[in-house]
């Protein structure tokens, strides 16, 4: 285990510190940063995520891919909780942390568009940063790579109307340039040239042993990229986490209870359903992460850049890397755990 992967917590803590600090001190450089975007997908970003999933594509042999059919309740479990759990979950706990037992502390006139961007949030499934947590966890790459490709399907028919359900609107305007540009260079590109480079590292005499020791160069590279990210997120609203501190926590509250009950409740149905461990990881993942840019983006044309909701999506940002490397924690230490009821049914 490397220097980072060891004090990966440690790691974490300093980089979301200095990032507040640094977007306090130097904020004009990070609204520099932060107007390198196209359809609101950050560029900056998108290359810091690039570095993060590469290895993680690079494993995977998609000739082999086949084999997720194995699998089918490991996708079952995840488009149940997806789909089926998460966003009706927030609703509910928008409601009762934001309008019942936060109301007293929060603008009383942006309280409906909290819980909206809460709902936004909910509703958008992560799309690349799930490569790195089911990475970090050892997660079956193949299934990690078709149950996202499988959720952005569903996403492009069912994003729009689970939001207009939730939120009592006739209809929305859904992001569609943000949606199909971070599907292309998220998912699309990446799989292309990690299948390309793979192939061409594997067709050389001692392929295997190149493309092990690519990896093993590549595997800081991407934790240090991740860190990198975390001090940019934080960096971006560092100004706005230190003017409102008491509302940003509060609005946190709801999304960290969402990210542990949805993560558990997938994570348990696994292990009830005898699903393997490299499975039920990333499907304990992918149903509590988000796909921040689009939840973002939606959020903005629905309700104004200077909204409650906008806000909403913005704290989802910055709890996502922190919570989520804390459920790989707590997935990777309860793994023996979770093998004793797998082998006990076996």
């Amino acid at each position: 285990m490397s220097l980072f992967e060891r004090y990966l917590s440690i790691w974490v803590f300093l980089c979301i510190i200095a990032g507040i600090a640094l977007g306090h001190w130097f904020p004009a450089a990070f609204q520099v940063l932060g107007t390198l975007e196209i359809a609101n997908v950050n560029l900056p970003v998108a290359i810091l995520v690039w570095l993060m999933i590469l290895p993680m594509l690079l494993k995977i042999d998609f000739g082999a891919i086949q084999e997720v059919r194995k699998h089918t309740r490991g996708i079952a479990l995840t488009l149940f909780v997806n789909w089926a759990v998460k966003p009706f979950s927030m609703a509910l706990l928008g409601w009762l942390f934001i309008r019942v037992l936060f109301a007293d502390w929060l603008p009383a006139d942006q309280i409906d568009s909290y819980i909206a961007g809460l709902i936004i949030l909910a509703a958008a499934p992560c799309t690349a940063m799930v490569f790195v947590w089911s990475n970090l966890t050892n997660g079956h790459p193949g299934f990690t790579l078709t149950q996202v490709a499988l959720n952005d399907v569903i996403m492009v028919f069912a994003f729009a109307p689970i939001v207009a359900l939730l939120l009592g609107i006739a209809s929305i305007t859904v992001p569609w340039d943000t949606l199909v540009l971070s599907v292309v260079l998220y998912i699309v590109l990446p799989v292309i040239i990690a299948t390309l480079w793979r192939r061409g590292i594997l067709s050389k005499e001692n392929g295997a042993a190149q493309l092990a020791r690519l990896l093993h160069i590549l595997q800081p590279l991407s934790l240090l990229a991740l860190l990198t990210t975390l001090v940019m997120l934080f960096g971006f609203q560092g100004k706005q986490i230190i003017a409102q501190p008491l509302i940003i926590l509060l609005l946190a509250i709801p999304i960290l209870v969402q990210v542990y009950f949805n993560s558990g409740l997938a994570y348990l149905l696994g292990r009830r359903l005898g699903v393997d461990h490299s499975v039920a990881a990333p499907a304990a993942l992918i149903g509590a992460s988000n796909f921040f840019e689009l939840a973002v983006a939606t959020a903005i044309s629905l309700y104004g850049l200077n909204s409650g909701a906008a806000l909403a999506t913005v704290v989802g940002v910055l709890v996502e890397v922190p919570v989520m490397l804390s459920v790989v924690r707590i997935v990777n230490v309860t793994k023996p755990w979770y093998q004793q009821a797998a082998n006990s049914s076996a």
